[in-house]
C-alpha cells in the first residue's frame, strides 16, 4: 500500500468519477486507475463500484476511507513539522471560506498575506459550511473561514467577531426611503433567500422563525449575486451580511440597517485541534483575524 495509491483512491472517492479525480491529482486517468487496481489487488476487494456515470465506494471502500484520510493528513503534518525547523514561515497552507465570505474578504487577504509572506503558497477551496468543515476534520484544509458550525472533537470554532445583517431591496421600494428597519416592516414581503445547504439561509429562517414571521419564498438561489439582480428588478426582498453591501456596489438596491437589536452573524475560524499547525498557517489566521476585525495593524514577523 503507497501512498500515492492512497492519494489517488481518496481523490475517486471525493470526485466519484476516475477522470474528475486523475485531474484534480493531475495524473493521467489510466495511471490513476491501473494504481487503484493495485490497491484493490492487495486489498483483496473492489474499493469502489463502478457504475455507468459514476463510481461508489463498497463497503471495503467506505472502511478504507477514513484510515486513508487519517493517514495522508498525518504525512501532510510530519512534513510541515519538518518545515519549521527551518525558521521562516513558509510551505504551503490549504485554506477554505463559505460562499457568503470568500468573494468579500478573501481577495484583499490573499493580496494582503502573499505580500507579507511571499514564501508561502495559498490553495483556496470555496464551498458551503458542510463541506468545508469536512475537509477540515479529514486533514485536507489547514484553516477554514465560515459563520455558524457544529464543533466536534476534531472541529475546534473559534469565534473571531460578528457582523449586521442587513435588509437589501429594491431602490425604488416603499420601504427604501427608512433610514431603519424592523422585521415586522418584512412581513408581508416576498424573500429571495440562499438555498439551505448555505449557514446564511438557516440563519435568516431562524431570524425569521424567531419573530413568527414565515414570508413567501419566491427563490431560493446558490449566489448572494442572483439574489441582488433579483431583488433589483424588483422580485422581492432579501436579508444580506454586512461585508456583501460594503465590498461590492448594488445597482437597483437599497440596503437598511436593522433597529436594535441588530441580528448578526458569527465569523469564525475552523481548524482541526488534532493536526499539527504550522506557522504558516497561524500566520494566515493573524492576518484574516486582523481583517475580520477591522484591524489594519496587524504586520509580518509577529508569528
Amino acid at each position: 500500500m503507497e501512498i500515492h495509491q492512497l492519494r489517488y483512491f481518496v481523490a475517486v472517492a471525493d470526485e466519484g468519477n476516475f477522470s474528475r479525480a486523475a485531474a484534480k491529482v493531475r495524473v493521467a486517468q489510466p495511471s490513476l486507475s491501473q494504481q487503484i487496481r493495485k490497491l484493490e489487488a492487495e486489498i483483496g476487494q473492489p474499493l469502489f463500484d463502478r457504475l455507468p456515470r459514476s463510481v461508489v465506494l463498497t463497503e471495503a471502500g467506505r472502511c478504507l476511507l477514513d484510515y486513508a484520510r487519517q493517514i495522508l493528513a498525518s504525512i501532510g503534518d510530519a512534513r510541515r513539522c519538518v518545515d519549521e525547523l527551518k525558521g521562516k514561515v513558509a510551505g504551503d497552507v490549504a485554506v477554505g471560506a463559505i460562499p457568503t465570505i470568500a468573494p468579500y474578504v478573501l481577495p484583499e487577504l490573499v493580496v494582503t498575506f502573499q505580500k507579507h509572506y511571499p514564501d508561502v503558497t495559498l490553495h483556496v477551496v470555496e464551498d458551503v459550511t458542510a463541506v468545508i468543515s469536512r475537509r477540515v476534520e479529514a486533514g485536507e484544509l489547514d484553516v477554514a473561514l465560515a459563520s455558524t458550525c457544529q464543533r466536534s472533537p476534531t472541529l475546534r470554532v473559534q469565534l473571531v467577531g460578528s457582523e449586521p445583517l442587513l435588509a437589501l431591496v429594491p431602490e425604488r421600494h416603499a420601504l427604501s426611503k427608512q433610514t431603519v428597519i424592523t422585521l415586522d416592516d418584512l412581513k408581508s414581503q416576498r424573500f429571495l433567500l440562499l438555498h439551505e445547504m448555505h449557514c446564511l439561509s438557516q440563519q435568516v429562517h431562524h431570524l425569521l422563525e424567531s419573530h413568527r414571521l414565515h414570508p413567501e419564498v419566491a427563490l431560493a438561489g446558490s449566489q448572494l449575486s442572483t439574489i441582488a439582480n433579483m431583488v433589483a428588478a424588483e422580485i422581492g426582498v432579501s436579508i444580506v451580511p454586512q461585508m456583501m453591501v460594503k465590498h461590492q456596489p448594488i445597482p437597483g438596491c437599497i440596503s437598511l440597517p436593522f433597529a436594535s437589536p441588530v441580528p448578526e452573524r458569527e465569523l469564525n475560524f475552523l481548524h482541526n485541534p488534532l493536526r499539527f499547525q504550522s506557522r504558516a498557517a497561524a500566520a494566515f489566521r493573524q492576518e484574516a483575524a486582523a481583517l475580520l476585525s477591522g484591524d489594519d495593524s496587524s504586520t509580518a514577523g509577529d508569528v
